[in-house]
């Protein structure tokens, strides 16, 4: 099997460019990586982890910790992680936390301590001021997704900005009866996410004047099922019944689709249904939506993981950066029929 020393001699280069070349570590010319990679290719040479991990201090890999696996948005996070860190050479390893606190504190206490990793990311994730602090004692780079962390480099989205934007659009097309289906206490978690949108879906209400009914809102586990059973709750009665509902996420919103469908309702016409996520079901249903773009953020995550393996990144390790998003108009939501 070929070595490194045949590949830095039909490279024309020496070992330790090899080296660099291949494991992206160190400053090497676009024109020599790539000589060096095609070398590598026409002898079909593979890097050993072992021994590229001994000489760089470096495993190539990263830990990955996401609170479900079973959710669609979570499960996009993590995709658009993977690839980003596939295309840098870098493996993943993957921990799920659905299994509850003690499961959580083996995670954080034991397993990535243990784990030989060069970084780490948390996904949708408030970490305690104990789960961060073992991170850094680790001192590898850590990017959390979904919110600011005190000490870590963060990238979060403006949940009161999505769902004021949300409710300003049903506002705007003549909506003044907009429920809100919303998250449980359970969601209370990471971020406060569920009562953020709520702030946001009901600071809009107010700014147009409109009076907040605590009976147009309905609590859900962000599920499909979820949705239909709160939309179900709040279309049962026809004499007071919303124009427009507010999901917190598109699952809960397509369950309310469905649900109005069961109901006899004929989506936008006699109710109108915007979510937040941009699902891969979004366009299907033809559901109106606050993209967020999921597979973007794991993508962003990785950039910036990248950044801080540089020997001389310098930027300050917490900061902040805002995650964008955007309204998708299609056919869930028009003007109400009496507008």
């Amino acid at each position: 099997m070929p070595g490194i020393n045949e590949v830095a001699q039909l490279a024309g280069v020496s070992t330790a460019t090899v080296s660099r070349a291949l494991s992206g570590n160190g400053h090497v010319s676009e024109a020599t990586r790539r000589r060096v990679h095609a070398a590598a290719l026409e002898l079909e040479y593979v890097v050993s982890s072992n021994a590229s991990s001994l000489a760089t201090g470096r495993t190539k890999n990263v830990g990955v910790v996401i609170p479900f696996l079973n959710r669609w948005f979570y499960g996009a996070v993590l995709e658009g992680a993977e690839q980003a860190l596939l295309s840098h050479g870098y493996d993943l390893t993957l921990y799920n936390l659905s299994g509850g606190n003690d499961e959580r504190r083996t995670v954080f206490e034991h397993f990535l301590l243990r784990k030989r990793v060069d970084a780490v990311i948390a996904i949708s994730l408030e970490l305690t001021p104990n789960e961060v602090s073992r991170l850094l004692d680790m001192n590898k780079p850590i990017v959390g997704v979904g919110g600011p962390l005190p000490g870590v480099r963060t990238l979060s989205v403006d949940d009161v900005a999505i769902a004021r934007l949300a409710t300003e659009h049903l506002l705007a097309l003549g909506h003044r009866a907009i429920a809100h289906i919303g998250g449980n206490p359970d969601y209370e978690l990471d971020f406060h996410l569920p009562t953020n949108r709520r702030y946001g879906y009901e600071a809009a209400l107010e700014e147009a004047g409109v009076a907040i009914d605590p009976t147009l809102f309905h609590a859900a586990d962000f599920t499909l099922q979820g949705g239909h059973a709160a939309a179900k709750q709040l279309l049962g009665n026809p004499r007071k019944r919303p124009t427009a509902i507010f999901a917190a996420s598109d699952e809960m919103a397509i369950g309310a689709i469905l649900a109005a469908r069961d109901l006899g309702l004929h989506v936008p016409d006699d109710v109108s249904v915007i979510g937040i996520d941009d699902h891969e079901l979004a366009e299907f249903f033809g559901l109106t939506t606050i993209a967020q773009f999921p597979a973007l953020q794991g993508r962003m995550a990785v950039d910036i993981l990248m950044e801080q393996l540089q020997p001389t990144h310098t930027a300050d390790a917490s900061s902040n950066t805002p995650l964008p998003f955007e309204l998708i108009v299609r056919s869930s939501t028009t003007r109400p029929a009496q507008a």
